[in-house]
């Protein structure tokens, strides 16, 4: 079909939609950018829906083997988070890093698609990502700078108070819930002027736990979440091998 509005999403597992699981879905899940396309398909009968992000994909994998892709489907929106795996590695050169990201936005600005950027999330209220801040502050001053550049709009995640409340997350602590996928989507939605939002459900009142309980609930998390993500990273491994894309062509949402 010849969409004559065509959104393509680029990314990892914060475009793809970890933490917001629904089982119908490619790859089992939904997310913030699903939601969006949903949103504007509304108001459009000829909306067209790719969505290359992948789980685990560096910075310089998307723009490797996502890029060239999006500008072969003629997109006329198109969305882009990366860096974050390339922030929690053990070494990363982040000023050659975004020389690299800016390379693709200048491919994908050629194709006069408007194009929507998203600065990293400010992780103060975590104990293991938040010494990684100084290297986020880095990463959003230069992509600021990109996105001035090139005019793209901006998305500013580091500025989103609401996900220092931990309902905002899934139990993993590393991707947002369904609750965070609905607002970041609403967050979006607000960047590019659409009119109307999508209702966040509320928190569920947790029960306040006793010290060894939540002593052992977070050796839970370490075990179940944090050792995995870790032998992943020391080992070059990635939560998103042998897996494709939910939409990799246009499809209506």
């Amino acid at each position: 079909m010849d969409f004559s509005a065509r959104y393509v999403a680029l990314g990892d597992s914060f475009t793809e939609g970890l933490g917001d699981a629904d089982p119908s879905r490619p790859n089992g899940v939904r997310g913030w950018a699903d939601l969006v396309a949903h949103q504007l398909a509304q108001s459009n009968d000829n909306f067209g829906y790719a969505n290359l992000a992948i789980r685990g994909k560096k910075l310089r994998q998307v723009m490797a083997e996502q890029v060239d892709a999006a500008v072969a489907l003629q997109p006329t929106l198109v969305t882009l988070y990366a860096g974050a795996n390339d922030i929690f590695r053990p070494k990363v050169d982040i000023d050659r890093l975004m020389e690299e990201y800016e390379a693709g936005i200048e491919k994908l600005s050629a194709t006069g698609a408007t194009l929507l950027l998203f600065t990293g999330f400010d992780a103060r209220s975590s104990k293991v990502f938040g010494t990684m801040r100084g290297r986020t502050a880095i990463y959003n001053e230069l992509l600021r700078e990109i996105a001035e550049n090139h005019g793209a709009l901006l998305v500013d995640y580091w500025r989103f108070s609401e996900y220092h409340d931990w309902h905002m997350w899934a139990q993993d602590r590393m991707h947002m819930s369904t609750a965070g996928h609905i607002n970041m989507a609403n967050r979006v939605l607000a960047v590019l002027e659409h009119e109307g939002s999508l209702e966040v459900p509320p928190p569920v009142t947790q029960p306040q736990l006793a010290r060894v309980e939540a002593l052992r609930a977070n050796a839970r998390w370490a075990r179940e979440h944090a050792a995995p993500w870790v032998v992943r990273r020391v080992t070059g491994k990635s939560s998103g091998d042998g897996l494709s894309p939910k939409y990799p062509r246009l499809t209506k949402p």
